[in-house]
C-alpha cells in the first residue's frame, strides 16, 4: 500500500476514488485517447422561430460570473449548470486590485466583496533550492470564499430576471443563420449566442480539438490541513529538491479560513511514460513534512486536491461555427505556466462584458468576428518558452540542479530591478520593458545548456512573439492617442475597433497597472 492509499483512504468523501478516476482521465489524455464526439453542427436552414433567450452559458461555476455581468446589461442569459451552482470550499487566490472589476460592473457592492474575501496575508515568499529568498507583498495573496461569492452573484443574477437551469447538461447545438439550437437533458432552447464556459474539457472544445494532445500540462496536487505552526506569510512558487523523474516539484503554500493549504505543481509534456496522479500525490506527501517541518500524524487533513491543467499553443481557440464562443479554460487563454481559472477569468471579465455586449448589438456574431474576442496574445505566447525551461522531457538526461539554477538566476535579476518587474511577472502578465531589462541580466551560463532542449525552432517561435509584443505596445500606445476619433466611426466598425484595442492592451500586459 503506497503513501496515497494508506492516507486517503481514511478521508471521506472517497477521495482516494476520486483521485483514480481522475488518473483514468489523466491516462486517456496522454495516451490520445480523449472521446470526441460532434455535439456541435451546422444548419443552413432558418429555425423561424422567437430565440427564447439571448445568450445561453454553458457551465455555470465560472460562466455565472459573465452571465450575471450581461444580464445586469439587460440581455436576457440563461445560465445551465450540469449540478447545483456554487463554490467549493477551497479559496480563490488573486489579488485584491484586480477584484475592483466586481464593484466597476457592479456585480458586488464593496461592503459585499469585503465579505466575500475569506483570507489575506502578506507577505509571500519565491524562492528555489539554494538560492536566496525573494519576499513579496499584495500578489496573488487575497483567498475569495467561493461558496459566498457564487450564491452572491446567483442570487443577483436571477433578481435581475436571468434564468438559471441546474442539473442540466449540455447535449449537443446546431447553429443555424438566425440563431442556435441547444438540446439539453430537460429541454430544448434556442438563443442569439451560444457561450461555453465549460472548461478545458468542454465536449465542444473536445469536438474542435479532434483529439489532439497539449503540448504542456501542469499536474497540480495538495491539501488544506490543520495542525501546522501559526504561519501568515505564503509561498507563490518555491522548490527544494532537484528534477526527480523528470520532473521538477514546485510548491505553493498560504493561511486558508480553516487551515492551511500547500500544493505541489509539476510542468510536463502529455507523454504516455509521465507518472499518475496517485504517483504525484504519493511524492506529495512524501515531502510535505520536509516542506513544512511538521509530520504527517500531527496534520488534521480537511479536504484533497488535484487536477492537470492542459496547454495548447493553438490558443485561443478558433471554433469553426457562429454564434457560438468559447470563454476562460474553454477558450484556452490562459499561459502555459499559470493555471487559468478564476484569476483569468476575472482578468478579461470586463473585457468580455463589453465585447459580447457590443457584438449582440451589432449582430457580430460570425466565427471571425467572435474571434476578436479572443485575439493572440504575444505576451501569454512568450511564456511556452518559459514552460519549456521549467519541464524536462521524458528522454532527455540534464543537470538535476538545471532549472533550480535558471530559476535562481532570473529571479535574483528581476528583484534587482523592483517590483515593477517582478510583480506582473509573478501575476502572470509580461511586458516588454520589464521583459527587455531581465533578459540581458540573466547570466548566459544559466542559459546555454537549456538550448538543445528548446531548440531552434522554438527560439524562432520565441523570438517572433517577443518582436510582436513590442509591435503591440506601440500600438496600444498609439491607438489609445487617436481614441476620439473612433467615435465618428459606425458602431459596426467601433467593435473592430474596440476589439483591435483590447488586442493590443491585453496582449501587451497593458491592462496591468505598474503604479
Amino acid at each position: 500500500m503506497n503513501l496515497t492509499e494508506q492516507i486517503l483512504s481514511q478521508q471521506p468523501d472517497n477521495v482516494l476514488e476520486r483521485l483514480r478516476n481522475a488518473d483514468q482521465f489523466w491516462t486517456a489524455l496522454r495516451s490520445g485517447k480523449i472521446d470526441t464526439t460532434e455535439v456541435v453542427s451546422n444548419n443552413s436552414l432558418e429555425i423561424g422561430k422567437p430565440q427564447d433567450t439571448d445568450i445561453v452559458v454553458c457551465g455555470g461555476t465560472l460562466g455565472i460570473l459573465l452571465g450575471a455581468s450581461l444580464q445586469r446589461l439587460g440581455w436576457q442569459v440563461t445560465v445551465i449548470e450540469r449540478g447545483i451552482l456554487k463554490g467549493r470550499e477551497q479559496e480563490w487566490n488573486i489579488s485584491r486590485e484586480e477584484l475592483a472589476v466586481l464593484v466597476e460592473l457592479e456585480l458586488l457592492t464593496t461592503s459585499e466583496l469585503e465579505i466575500a474575501i475569506a483570507t489575506e496575508y502578506n507577505p509571500a515568499r519565491v524562492s528555489f533550492k539554494s538560492g536566496e529568498e525573494v519576499w513579496v507583498e499584495d500578489v496573488l495573496n487575497i483567498g475569495v470564499d467561493p461558496v459566498y461569492l457564487l450564491e452572491k452573484l446567483k442570487q443577483k443574477f436571477l433578481q435581475a430576471g436571468g434564468t438559471l437551469l441546474e442539473k442540466t447538461v449540455f447535449k449537443s447545438a446546431q447553429v443555424h443563420p438566425d440563431g442556435v439550437v441547444l438540446e439539453t437533458t430537460e429541454q430544448t432552447i434556442i438563443s442569439r449566442l451560444l457561450i461555453d464556459a465549460m472548461g478545458h474539457f468542454s465536449p465542444i472544445v473536445k469536438q474542435a480539438r479532434k483529439n489532439t494532445k497539449p503540448e504542456a500540462v501542469c499536474v497540480v496536487v495538495g491539501s488544506c490541513a490543520q495542525g501546522f505552526p501559526e504561519n501568515n506569510t505564503g509561498d507563490l512558487i518555491y522548490s527544494f529538491t532537484p528534477i526527480i523523474n523528470h520532473c521538477q516539484y514546485f510548491w505553493e503554500a498560504f493561511p486558508a479560513k480553516d487551515g492551511r493549504t500547500t500544493y505541489m505543481f509539476s510542468y510536463l509534456d502529455a507523454e504516455p511514460e509521465r507518472p499518475s496522479l496517485e504517483y504525484f500525490m504519493s511524492e506529495y506527501l512524501r515531502l510535505l513534512p520536509e516542506y513544512q517541518g511538521i509530520e504527517l500524524n500531527k496534520l488534521d487533513f480537511k479536504r484533497f486536491l488535484f487536477g492537470f491543467f492542459p496547454a495548447y499553443k493553438d490558443s485561443p481557440i478558433r471554433l469553426p461555427f457562429n454564434r457560438v464562443l468559447p470563454i476562460g479554460d474553454s477558450a484556452g487563454g490562459q499561459s502555459p505556466v499559470s493555471f487559468g481559472g478564476f484569476g483569468a477569468m476575472i482578468r478579461h471579465l470586463k473585457r468580455l462584458t463589453e465585447g459580447v455586449n457590443e457584438a449582440l448589438t451589432v449582430d457580430s456574431l460570425s466565427s471571425q468576428e467572435l474571434a476578436l474576442l479572443q485575439p493572440y496574445q504575444p505576451n501569454i505566447s512568450v511564456t511556452w518558452l518559459f514552460q519549456q525551461t521549467m519541464s524536462v522531457e521524458i528522454d532527455r538526461k540534464v543537470n538535476p540542479e538545471q532549472i533550480n539554477n535558471l530559476m535562481n538566476g532570473v529571479f535574483s535579476v528581476m528583484d534587482r530591478l523592483g517590483d515593477k518587474v517582478l510583480k506582473p511577472f509573478l501575476q502572470d502578465v509580461i511586458r516588454f520593458m520589464p521583459l527587455a531589462k531581465t533578459l540581458p541580466l540573466v547570466n548566459p551560463k544559466l542559459v546555454f545548456p537549456l538550448l538543445p532542449q528548446i531548440g531552434i525552432k522554438s527560439l524562432v517561435n520565441w523570438s517572433t512573439h517577443y518582436f510582436n509584443l513590442a509591435l503591440y505596445s506601440g500600438l496600444y500606445g498609439a491607438a489609445r492617442l487617436v481614441q476620439p476619433l473612433a467615435e465618428n466611426l459606425s458602431p459596426t466598425q467601433k467593435y473592430y475597433y474596440h476589439r483591435w484595442l483590447d488586442a493590443w492592451k491585453y496582449g501587451s500586459g497593458g491592462d496591468y497597472d505598474l503604479d
